[in-house]
Parts: C-alpha cells; sequence; structure tokens
C-alpha cells in the first residue's frame, strides 16, 4: 500500500529536547495561523526535532 502526502512546507524547527516540549513550537504554530497561516506542529523523529509545518509554498523573507 502506498500512501501520498502532500508536499510541506517547514517554517521553522524546534529541539524536541527542549525543557517546554513542543510548546515553543505550538506557540510559533498558533502565532502562524493567527497571521492566517495554515501551520501545524509535526515530530520528524529522524532528528528528533518538532517541525512547524504548512501545505502551501510560503515565500521566506
Amino acid at each position: 500500500m502506498t500512501t501520498a502526502t502532500a508536499p510541506r512546507t517547514v517554517l521553522e524547527r524546534f529541539p524536541a529536547g527542549h525543557p517546554r516540549g513542543s510548546w515553543p513550537a505550538d506557540d510559533y504554530a498558533a502565532a502562524q495561523r493567527a497571521q492566517g497561516v495554515d501551520a501545524q506542529v509535526v515530530m520528524d523523529l529522524t532528528t528528533d526535532q518538532f517541525l512547524v509545518v504548512t501545505s502551501h509554498a510560503t515565500a521566506k523573507s
């Protein structure tokens, strides 16, 4: 069985070993959503990081 996923853009990365856990990533994602960006937090087990991602292409400044 093959699962196709939409490409994602990583907006920011946060270390999973942070004393507050995923809170910094959650706070960042909430701020992005407040600005109209469809952001969500996912865990990258390979790099042990929380990633804030969006399914829309974005231009980083």
